[in-house]
């Protein structure tokens, strides 16, 4: 039996005695690959530590990574991003992009991530080579991270039908998530229908870029909701950015998130990226590129935060440890108590990517961990305190 003494458990991700206090602290025990026990220590023990399960990024872009160098940076224009890459994307092959993505998941994989779902560009009627990449690193990767892939498509391009159909299939049998980017686009319901038609004919869930701006305008995010309800597809999809709800009228932004809960849709901030592309550059902007998460936890909408983009053009930084945009987006989107916003890295992505273990720590889970210097949420601000050490199948890594 091995064990470690005097650990917090945030309480999202207790399994067991999450009655018990925030700053409850607890003995782990484990034999081999599972957790044997959780047993409360006596009120008043000191913290010897922040036990957290492993992460999960839910929202990734392995195959833009690391190009920086050669696109440079967009400075804060979206479109002018979407152009650098495109352009780049036109010398993509197999050879150039897996040594970047593999560089990515070593990263991540340093940092104590179990699972990730990376969105891969498909913007022309061709299969992208980052396909058939991604289906090799699931398989090399397996057993350390779960890979899951979403396929990145504009929604005026679904009206290519047989393009449309033709990324279905390819992503069914990559056992993929039907991707799909809105902003502002006309005919929204209709583009959006045809959406929804491929993912119930094909067994799919959705994973949405919406509204990534500050137009008050773009309202993608209520239209999905309100279609996914419509036609009953609850509880099947995520909406990553969502970043116009900030600047929507109080009352409009909670009758959306209000249809959000009621759908099951997950909602996805990347703080990273849209701190840097929305929002002036000309001047210290004061609306801020973050979506409306307090009010979303508040409304019932299981909340997520992830990396998104590293070290490309959309943005020139960055690295794979979600914690780091855990700690941005709690400064930037003023979340408090820090520790209650743990899941979002942790149990909610998990959740929303449907793995085998949702990250709650109970007797029989797997003893998979990360234990950080940090004392309590507040430590875990500090870079001193995201230290951390990691555990698989119950050895330290």
């Amino acid at each position: 039996m091995n064990t470690l003494a005097a650990l917090r458990i945030p309480r999202a991700l207790r399994g067991v005695h999450d009655d018990l206090a925030s700053d409850a602290v607890f003995d782990l025990h484990w034999e081999g690959a599972r957790i044997a026990r959780i047993e409360p220590c006596p009120p008043g023990t000191p913290a010897q530590g922040l036990l957290l399960s492993p992460l999960v990024d839910v929202h990734l872009h392995l195959d833009k990574t690391h190009t920086v160098h050669e696109t440079g940076a967009a400075d804060g224009d979206l479109f002018r991003a979407i152009d650098m890459i495109a352009k780049h994307r036109e010398g993509w092959t197999p050879a150039s992009l897996r040594p970047r993505m593999e560089r990515g998941l070593q990263e991540a994989w340093a940092h104590g991530v179990r699972a990730v779902r990376t969105h891969l560009d498909w913007m022309t009627p061709e299969r992208p080579p980052a396909v058939d990449v991604i289906a090799q690193l699931r398989e090399t990767w397996r057993g350390r991270i779960e890979i899951q892939w979403a396929s990145l498509t504009a929604v005026d391009q679904f009206d290519d039908t047989e393009w449309a159909r033709g990324v279905a299939r390819a992503v069914k049998a990559g056992g993929g998530v039907l991707g799909c980017f809105i902003y502002r686009h006309p005919g929204l319901p209709r583009r959006l229908g045809t959406v929804f038609d491929l993912a119930e004919a094909n067994g799919l869930d959705i994973d949405f870029h919406v509204d990534e701006g500050l137009h008050a305008d773009a309202t993608g995010l209520r239209t999905i909701a309100e279609m996914a309800l419509a036609r009953g597809f609850t509880n099947r999809i995520t909406c990553g950015h969502a970043c116009s709800l900030s600047v929507q009228p109080a009352g409009e932004a909670q009758h959306t998130l209000a249809l959000l809960a009621q759908a099951g849709i997950t909602l996805t901030a990347l703080p990273t990226t849209n701190l840097y592309l929305q929002g002036s550059w000309a001047e210290t902007p004061v609306p801020r590129g973050i979506t409306r998460l307090r009010e979303a936890r508040a409304a019932g909408v299981r909340t997520c935060i992830a990396s998104d983009n590293v070290a490309d053009p959309f943005f020139p930084y960055g690295c794979y440890d979600p914690l780091e945009a855990w700690a941005l987006g709690v400064q930037a989107a003023h979340l408090a108590p820090a520790e209650d916003w743990l899941d979002t890295v942790t149990v909610a992505p998990a959740q929303a990517m449907k793995l085998a273990w949702d990250g709650r720590f109970a007797p029989g889970c797997p003893a998979d961990f990360i234990v950080l210097a940090a004392r309590d949420g507040r430590e875990a601000m500090a870079p001193a305190g995201r230290q951390r050490r990691v555990w698989r199948q119950g050895q330290p890594a």
